[in-house]
């Protein structure tokens, strides 16, 4: 099982980029940017939970998880 972030999906939808999600949820902006073009990255959920809190989403909300490939 893998799984994805719609991290920039939502930011997208509710009218954020990177500099402003970054700057809303007080995460590094180059987190932020590593979340937006590799959705397939590790990332602490201390970080999605900052993230979730500035998009006013629950965390489940960001992430997915996708069969394996194969």
């Amino acid at each position: 099982m893998r799984v994805r972030l719609k991290i920039k999906e939502i930011a997208e939808a509710k009218g954020f980029n990177q500099s402003s999600l970054s700057r809303a949820a007080n995460v590094d902006f180059k987190t932020v940017k590593r979340a937006f073009r590799d959705p397939y990255r590790d990332i602490a959920v201390s970080t999605l939970a900052k993230l979730a809190q500035a998009l006013k989403v629950d965390i489940s909300e960001l992430v997915e998880t996708l069969p394996d490939e194969g």
